[in-house]
């Protein structure tokens, strides 16, 4: 199985601000000589506390930030997160996204239809795309009728399949999730975490997820890397780095987060 997205040494360091006016120029470490291979059509599950790196992992690997050292490839393609925004068509054209706050996410000033089909349009990607927006939204539980309405009209989990519908409607082949499923409750969280999972087996998507969840990890990803202070400390297949950690800040995290489990949401 080949690998679709690949990073090497990756790093990012932000500049701290100074507190004296002649004091040394000092800098904050957010993601340190990081190495990850995602293989295609795999599920992987980042998960560590909160600041240890996971989001900026996710972004360095979708030049949505620039590292401060390292690569990036796609499909055997090197990614340059400093090139213009037209250059990374090709990349958007490949990869989705799903944030955390599916209201957030949206423009409130858009009919769902617009924000659906708005990757299509900035991707200049041909076809019937109001056609396209129509199947996406059947794809993910909505119904037609629901393009011309507007976000604020919709639950928090009918917003998190309108942020699903738009980050796959381009048929990407990697859809990345931000913990896109921790600000909706455990029956909506189960019902979105089986759709993530159908339309995995159906569209044969490759899946980065970021998750606190470890019972949704456990649940959707065949691979688990795990991380620490912006490092990855132990990396696997899901069941053995869950059931059998070889790491002592592994088996800490495991004991603390509890576990949802989605089969009996």
């Amino acid at each position: 199985m080949s690998v679709l997205i690949r990073g090497r040494g990756l790093t990012r360091r932000y500049p701290v601000p100074k507190t004296q006016l002649f004091e040394s120029r000092s800098f904050a470490t957010g993601l340190e000589d990081a190495d990850i291979d995602v293989r295609e059509g795999t599920s992987v599950g980042l998960i560590g506390e909160s600041g240890s790196g996971k989001s900026t992992l996710v972004r360095l690997l979708l030049a949505l930030d620039t590292p401060s050292s390292g690569t990036v490839e796609f499909d055997g393609r090197p990614v340059d997160a400093t090139a213009s925004a037209r250059s990374l068509h090709w990349l958007r054209r490949e990869t989705g996204i799903v944030f955390q706050d599916p209201y957030a996410s949206l423009d409130p000033r858009m009919s769902v239809g617009r924000i659906v089909g708005e990757p299509l349009w900035a991707l200049g990607i041909e076809g019937d795309r109001r056609a396209r927006v129509r199947e996406v939204l059947a794809d993910v539980g909505l119904e037609a009728g629901m393009a011309d309405r507007f976000p604020h009209e919709f639950s928090g989990g009918q917003r998190q399949r309108i942020a699903l519908a738009r980050a796959i409607v381009h048929r990407p082949r990697l859809l990345v999730g931000d913990e896109p499923l921790s600000a909706l409750d455990v029956t909506v969280r189960a019902q979105i975490l089986e759709l993530l999972g159908e339309l995995r087996q159906r569209d044969g998507l490759t899946l980065l997820l970021v998750s606190h969840d470890i019972g949704v990890v456990q649940n959707l990803c065949d691979e688990v890397v795990v991380m620490k202070d912006g490092r990855i400390v132990e990396e696997g297949p899901t069941e053995k780095v869950l059931l059998q950690p070889q790491v002592a800040y592994t088996r800490r995290l495991l004991a603390s987060i509890p576990v949802i489990d989605a089969d009996s949401a």
